[in-house]
């Protein structure tokens, strides 16, 4: 293989391990991204779960049915 080939193909080498370090980087932000949207809902869930579950309770004080 002549130098030139050599340094062509090293060059492509290196363009290609930086790109799938860039891809792999990408999709490491991704799914950081998407599980704290995940926790961000579950939380949420939470907080709505109980809101709930202290307005069912306030009604059933109210009308007498939690006896």
């Amino acid at each position: 293989m002549s130098n030139n080939s050599q340094s062509m193909s090293f060059n492509a080498g290196q363009a290609k391990g930086q790109t799938q370090e860039k891809a792999s980087n990408l999709m490491d932000k991704a799914s950081n991204a998407a599980q704290s949207a995940k926790e961000s809902l579950s939380e949420g869930g939470q907080q709505l779960k109980q809101k709930a579950q202290g307005a069912t309770e306030a009604i059933k004080e109210k009308t007498g049915l939690n006896k």
